[in-house]
């Protein structure tokens, strides 16, 4: 790993990234800027303002008749990216695999798509709080604009499904999920809608609920034949022989018990907090 506390001049006069809506002195606060919102990147990054202001404000004329170049060949937005993020040398080699994917994955998406896409990973790292607050956005935005069609909708309100599901607000899931089968009728959304439902109501009002909704049977039949098998799974894994083994643990040392169940009530509580902020 290569690094540079400084690399070129403090600009006099800033680059406003317009499609970011930031102001930039330096091309480290610019490979920042790059690397934090991958994701909403397009190839108006790629032009001669840019050029010009890395040449004349921060005086790295090397860099400029290299990007100039990529500018006037038609070069991909990853590789124009990738190139000014390594030669400032303010990231790894591992960061930047992961900005190139995350360039090459958004190329041809428009900007509410590459939005989501953004968000999902917030998904992917359990902030799920932070996560709904941004779908939101989207769809408020998608509201407005109609770029998005029924797939994204659809998508945005499946994947808030999943977000409530992590804070185990299973009404409030099943509500998502729903809204998403509505959008586009996609079975997986209606199954997921179905599950929430199952982890919402005690086990006598599920079945209530199935037996009035007998065009959910097949699907209501399918789901029950996966829990069962994710049922025996569970019973063969570390955290399940853990679990017993502290059923002994109680017998053995009720102190000791309490005080680690503590423990790892606040360690819970804490992720918790992580995930709904």
């Amino acid at each position: 790993m290569k690094v540079s506390l400084s690399v070129g001049n403090y600009g006099a006069v800033p680059y406003c990234l317009e499609g970011l809506g930031l102001r930039v002195y330096c091309v480290e606060e610019l490979c920042y800027c790059l690397k934090e919102n991958a994701y909403l990147l397009d190839v108006d990054l790629m032009s001669d303002r840019l050029v010009a202001w890395l040449d004349q404000e921060c005086g790295l004329k090397s860099l400029a008749e290299e990007l100039y170049r990529m500018v006037h060949h038609k070069g991909s937005l990853s590789a124009f990216v990738i190139r000014i993020l390594d030669y400032v040398g303010f990231y790894d080699q591992e960061i930047l695999q992961e900005v190139e994917r995350t360039l090459k994955k958004g190329a041809g998406l428009n900007v509410l798509e590459k939005r989501k896409l953004r968000v999902d990973q917030l998904l992917e790292l359990r902030k799920y709080g932070t996560a709904l607050a941004e779908y939101d956005g989207i769809l408020e935005a998608w509201e407005e604009s109609a770029w998005g069609g029924a797939e994204l909708k659809s998508a945005i309100w499946h994947n808030k499904g999943v977000a409530y599901a992590g804070l185990m607000r299973y009404d409030r899931a099943a509500e998502a999920f729903y809204t998403a089968y509505e959008t586009d009728g996609k079975e997986e959304s209606l199954k997921c809608f179905l599950a929430a439902k199952r982890m919402e109501l005690k086990s006598q009002d599920y079945v209530s609920f199935a037996a009035e909704h007998p065009e959910y049977q097949e699907l209501a039949l399918e789901l029950e034949k996966e829990v069962e098998g994710l049922n025996l799974g569970w019973e063969r894994t570390a955290d399940e022989r853990r679990l017993s083994a502290r059923s002994v643990f109680r017998q053995e040392d009720e102190r000791g018990y309490q005080d680690e169940n503590e423990h790892m009530l606040q360690a819970m509580k804490a992720g918790y907090r992580s995930m709904a902020g």
